[in-house]
């Protein structure tokens, strides 16, 4: 009997675990998707970088003001409720996207979009990690794979919406009806949740509480330090991605096909990064090995820019894409590991601290504006500069 039982929650567990990585392989395809129609965006609304960086930058401020609060509701046990609620907002947002004919209207789907994921996404990264608590980086190396999947995913799927004569906007409306779909298997599985996760049980008992031990968690240094990499990592991470096809169309001279194709060679190598960080983990201290990646991308990042060769720079910017694999797994990993049993202490401070990561593109765009695209970019390398002095000081 006890082995029956035992069973069931097993398999219970499995629904659940596949069911929240398929979620963050559907975020992730949204954003595969994004970065490489940037530049078809751009033309189509008649963008200006300071445009897009309003774009990047507003609806991802107004996220990091509201996403907070959701830590501090799942500890009070609302985390069902949150969870539905953005993936509502979640397919809603891509669904205006996928309408957008002007600056305002694509301004309006992403300031919906990104608190909703927060809400959708950050939720059933959190639960994954409740329901493994002593596996952090493994389990966030199963969730890295299953976004990275979906980032290498995303940039076929603009081209084949392209191909067929939909545009970005006929990918977008794709994204949004797969949305609606996962939202049907959703409400089952967060009934099934209640059974096998103690997470679903209040453990402060009103906000005001929840505020103060999100405070008393920051006081200490070692978790301080992990919210502070993981803002800089963001740097060679969203931050490039953000603005790499916007480079090889823009500075490097290449067609929009090629910046899409470029993204594609990035992603796909940065794919088979984190594909061979799950047995890399169970073998190599993550500490360890997050050394010796940020020390390459330290050296390959400024090649990747000075280089004139395109061969050259597709080849160091593989480099970039397979080195920088593992960075968010192992930091946001450290971070669950040095707040066990919090994880909506986690989404709170996160949140918190990547209220000043949201401006970084807003300033890229301005900064691209008065100084060129290309001298914006050496900025980033503040990132892997910085985490090099946080983890050997």
């Amino acid at each position: 009997m006890g082995w029956t039982v035992k069973s069931k929650t097993a398999r219970k567990v499995v629904a659940v675990t596949s069911l929240f990585l398929a979620i963050e392989l559907l975020d992730e395809l949204v954003g595969g998707v994004l970065d490489p129609a940037w530049p078809f965006i751009r033309h189509d609304l008649n963008l200006s970088y300071g445009q897009i960086g309003m774009v990047l930058a507003f609806p991802n401020i107004v996220s990091q003001i509201i996403d907070p609060l959701f830590g501090i509701w799942i500890a009070m046990g609302y985390r069902r409720q949150l969870m539905l609620a953005g993936g509502m907002g979640f397919a809603s947002s891509l669904f205006i996207l996928a309408q957008s004919h002007t600056f305002m209207g694509l301004l309006m789907g992403f300031t919906l979009l990104y608190p909703a994921s927060g809400a959708f996404i950050n939720v059933a990264q959190a639960t994954l990690i409740e329901l493994s608590p002593t596996r952090h980086e493994r389990t966030m190396a199963l969730w890295n794979l299953a976004g990275s999947l979906g980032s290498v995913l995303g940039p076929l799927v603009l081209a084949g919406a392209i191909a067929f004569g939909y545009g970005w906007q006929g990918a977008f409306f794709l994204l949004a009806m797969l949305s609606g779909f996962t939202l049907i298997p959703l409400w089952q599985t967060l009934r099934v949740l209640a059974t096998v996760s103690p997470a679903e049980q209040p453990k402060v008992e009103s906000f005001t509480q929840g505020v103060w031990g999100a405070i008393a968690a920051l006081k200490q240094s070692h978790v301080l330090r992990w919210l502070i990499l993981l803002q800089f990592s963001d740097l060679m991470l969203d931050g490039l991605r953000s603005y790499v096809a916007l480079y090889f169309v823009d500075v490097v001279g290449t067609s929009t096909n090629q910046a899409s194709l470029t993204v594609t060679l990035w992603l796909g190598v940065a794919f088979l990064g984190d594909f061979l960080m799950i047995p890399l983990l169970a073998r190599v201290n993550g500490l360890t090995y997050l050394k010796i990646s940020v020390t390459l991308v330290g050296i390959c990042y400024p090649a990747f820019l000075a280089v004139p060769s395109l061969i050259g720079k597709y080849i160091i910017l593989g480099c970039l894409g397979f080195f920088s694999a593992g960075w968010y797994t192992i930091l946001k990993g450290q971070l669950y590991a040095a707040l066990p049993g919090q994880s909506g202490a986690v989404i709170t401070l996160s949140n918190l601290f990547g209220f000043t990561g949201s401006i970084v593109p807003l300033a890229l765009g301005f900064l691209a504006l008065n100084i060129g695209l290309e001298n914006t970019l050496w900025l980033l390398w503040i990132g892997p500069i910085t985490l090099l002095l946080g983890l050997f000081l």
